[in-house]
């Protein structure tokens, strides 16, 4: 069993630039995160973007949906940042069934030591593992439906979407 892992950029990926003050990115670090993390499953890892979510389009996320349409892999996980992934998992939602997809993000970069972002990685790659079809947000060792999630800005948490 394969695990397929969609990179788009997001805080996960994002690299600090001494000279400027400024976040940017280069490479992704999903190899070395996997690495580090021991992991022991069998994983496809593709950049599709590199971009802040902020900036994503409309563009950015058919082309997510495509990559998750034309996956031969059955689970995949989604990098992606935070600030507009409930918006692109509604889009994936909508769009496909029978694959259970999992986005993940981080609210500090890996490239920082101290980033939430391999203990999401981790617990996403689980949910793909253990989730029936559908299309899920994990962060902080929760997991929620697309169809059930915000982003708590205030606080800096996803949560159940309250009514």
């Amino acid at each position: 069993m394969s695990v397929r892992i969609f990179v788009t950029g997001g805080t996960f990926d994002k690299e600090y630039d001494e000279l400027t003050g400024t976040l940017h990115f280069e490479k992704t670090h999903l190899p070395e995160m996997l690495r580090r993390g021991r992991c022991m499953l069998d994983v496809q890892v593709d950049v599709l973007v590199m971009i802040d979510s902020l900036e994503m389009k409309e563009s950015h996320r058919q082309r997510i949906v495509q990559a998750c349409r034309e996956a031969a892999e059955t689970q995949i996980v989604i990098t992606h940042g935070t600030d507009t992934m409930v918006e692109t998992a509604r889009m994936l939602a909508g769009e496909l069934s029978g694959k259970t997809i999992v986005l993940t993000g981080a609210m500090v970069p890996y490239a920082f030591g101290s980033s939430d972002g391999l203990f999401n990685l981790g617990s996403a790659l689980s949910f793909a593992q253990s989730l029936p079809p559908g299309v899920y947000v994990a962060m902080n060792g929760r997991y929620f439906t697309a169809d059930n999630v915000v982003k708590n800005r205030d606080v800096g948490v996803f949560e159940q979407q309250r009514d």
